[in-house]
């Protein structure tokens, strides 16, 4: 671990577990003016065994602002399915009431003014009480086994900072019994591995492999010396990591089995993990649950999955044996399970907790004569407020961000060291809690198109390089900022929090342009779910276009227009800046100190950051879809 000394870090974090009496960094107001509706956080068990579901936190330990998406489309067998309903029609078909709490967690409805009332969701030191609350409703933790789907230790900037550590310490306090992986795999290889003997649960993977020039190269015996027996878990299969574990939870013997992010060797830098491959690899799953089926003579199979909502479904489809998807990626709130039946004609459940700690997942098993005879499910949002914070995980969180910044920190996969100078010396604290300046509106991310916090991002980029156009990925992660509050450090790293993310500017023709927001598009909207990214559209600044989604590759993307009107010449020349690229790595500045820049010399007398166009894509097509709603641009 190259950002501070690790035995001095763990010790720290043991004695801050430890102390019960370290002052909160956040402020939660007493539960006497802010409680849950009478039962809100109430579910008897109903069954025998009881499985509690987080996924995608993405390093957000402290309690957060997140707005659900308005558009969120769905093509194919997957158009008017959960999750791609947004808004009233989401509210209508899950049979929640308007202007409800269930409005403020699972829509962006009103959110401004749900926010204010309700306050912000999630926090580790909260998502603790409720699971806790939880498992002794179950009649204890021995009657319970809590999950994670991934993409856990990435997207804040203390996770950045201590290379996951922070959240492995937290998911060992919170309870987390078996997680899988996605960005936890953009930290180096042996980051990973020292994470994974330091997670007290079982990390596991059916479809993450040691490749064969790893496996039987030249090299081998030091790759062996190296991984210790973690990362190489069997040299017959290959597999990397343990395929899925048996858990017994109250008598009944359930298999767990992991499957990581099947593209991540594609949408994440190789060099990260050289040694290891991924994949959908549904052969393999369908093989691996028919053998554990007969081996292992299970009351349960289920799936913790960081595939994305529409690919859980489809596999789910097509692998017998599956009972239950615990899914994640794709960050989608989804209150109901979606229901499918298998090849052999049974049922199995799939499910996707959303994202940043806003919710935990509940499903209880019942079994009776040697089957499984019924499943209940219900998914519950972490009002912060409505919960007591846990004494042991808040101490933990308020001690972790006194730990101070050293000019160590190696937070790019530049060769040198590559850190922010100002920051030496000072604690985790004092940096996050920096006031850069007010939001003029409502700053958001999470979409398939175009949010404010991107245009942030674009704004920035664009201002550091003098470029025509900017490109920001269309990650799913990234907590929102109200309007009139101030934007901190923390609310910036939250959106751009990664080993990679320098800066490049280069120089593309139009035609090039317009090809990478093809394939991108395509990436998104093809009907094959197993030929999506599972992320939304890439973020455009300083260029507007029109985007027909149910078009085929090479058909979705026309009339792209600079923001002076001007159009884009296919054999024209553009400058052209962005960040976070898989490939070669760039020698821009780190993103985060380009933002911070852009924030602080662009804010008015008034200390107001003002947006003066957001570059909203004109979508045509999709005015029949449930899943867009209130679009801010223009649709057709």
């Amino acid at each position: 671990m190259n950002t501070l000394n690790r035995r001095q870090f763990m010790k720290l974090m043991a004695a801050a577990a430890a102390a019960g009496s370290i002052p909160a960094i956040y402020s939660s107001r007493a539960l006497a003016s802010k409680s849950a509706p009478a039962g809100f956080y109430d579910k008897p068990m109903e069954g025998d065994a009881r499985i509690l579901h987080v996924t995608d936190v993405h390093g957000q330990l402290l309690p957060v602002y997140f707005r659900e998406p308005n558009v969120n489309l769905g093509v194919g067998d997957a158009y008017g399915r959960f999750p791609h309903i947004v808004g009233k029609q989401f509210l209508e078909a899950n049979g929640f009431e308007p202007g409800s709490p269930e409005e403020y967690a699972f829509t962006y409805l009103n959110f401004a003014k749900h926010a204010e009332q309700l306050g912000r969701t999630g926090g580790f030191a909260h998502v603790k009480t409720l699971l806790d609350r939880l498992r002794d409703q179950a009649g204890g933790q021995s009657n319970t086994l809590t999950v994670d789907g991934g993409d856990l230790w990435q997207g804040s900037a203390t996770s950045l900072w201590t290379r996951g550590v922070d959240m492995v310490e937290a998911s060992n306090i919170l309870g987390i019994d078996v997680m899988v992986g996605h960005w936890e795999f953009t930290y180096r290889e042996d980051e990973v591995l020292s994470n994974v003997a330091l997670f007290k649960g079982d990390f596991i993977g059916q479809n993450v492999r040691v490749l064969e020039d790893s496996l039987f190269g030249d090299e081998y015996p030091a790759l062996v010396e190296r991984f210790d027996g973690r990362g190489l878990y069997d040299e017959d299969t290959g597999h990397a990591f343990q395929p899925y574990v048996i858990k017994e939870i109250n008598g009944a013997r359930i298999a767990v089995v992991g499957q990581a992010f099947p593209r991540t060797a594609n949408a994440n830098p190789k060099e990260f993990f050289p040694d290891w491959s991924f994949g959908l690899r549904e052969d393999d799953m369908a093989e691996l649950v028919e053998q554990i089926r007969g081996d292992e003579s299970p009351d349960a199979v289920v799936l913790v999955s960081h595939n994305g909502m529409d690919v859980d479904i489809k596999m789910a489809e097509r692998v017998p044996g599956l009972n239950a998807v615990f899914g994640g990626h794709t960050h989608d709130g989804c209150p109901l399970p979606v229901k499918v039946k298998n090849p052999a004609g049974h049922d199995c459940w799939v499910t996707n907790a959303g994202s940043n700690g806003k919710f935990v997942g509940c499903m209880d098993f019942k079994f009776g004569d040697g089957k499984l005879d019924d499943l209940s499910y219900q998914m519950f949002p972490v009002i912060t407020d409505w919960l007591e914070a846990d004494k042991e995980m808040e101490s933990f969180i308020s001690q972790m961000r006194q730990t101070k910044y050293t000019d160590k920190i190696i937070q790019s996969r530049r060769k040198d060291a590559f850190y922010t100078p100002a920051w030496v010396g000072k604690t985790y604290d004092e940096i996050l809690t920096e006031k850069l300046a007010k939001a003029d509106r409502l700053l958001y991310r999470r979409g398939n198109f175009m949010g404010t916090w991107d245009q942030v991002i674009c704004n920035a980029l664009r201002w550091e390089y003098d470029a025509d156009v900017a490109m920001s990925a269309g990650v799913r992660w990234g907590t929102t900022t109200l309007e009139g509050d101030w934007i901190t450090m923390d609310d910036v790293m939250s959106q751009v929090a990664t080993t990679y993310s320098e800066t490049y500017v280069s120089e593309m023709t139009g035609e090039q342009l317009m090809s990478t927001l093809e394939a991108v598009a395509d990436n998104l909207f093809d009907p094959d779910p197993y030929l999506q990214s599972g992320g939304d559209m890439v973020r455009v600044g300083g260029m507007d276009y029109t985007i027909a989604p149910k078009k085929g590759l090479g058909e979705r993307i026309t009339d792209a227009r600079l923001d002076n009107g001007e159009a884009i010449d296919p054999k024209k020349t553009y400058k052209v800046t962005g960040w976070a690229t898989v490939n070669n790595t760039p020698d821009g500045r780190l993103i985060w100190d380009i933002i911070r820049d852009y924030i602080v010399a662009n804010k008015d007398s008034d200390d107001v950051l003002r947006l003066k166009k957001i570059n909203h894509p004109k979508v045509v097509g999709m005015n029949d879809n449930p899943g867009i709603a209130d679009y801010p641009g223009e649709t057709a």
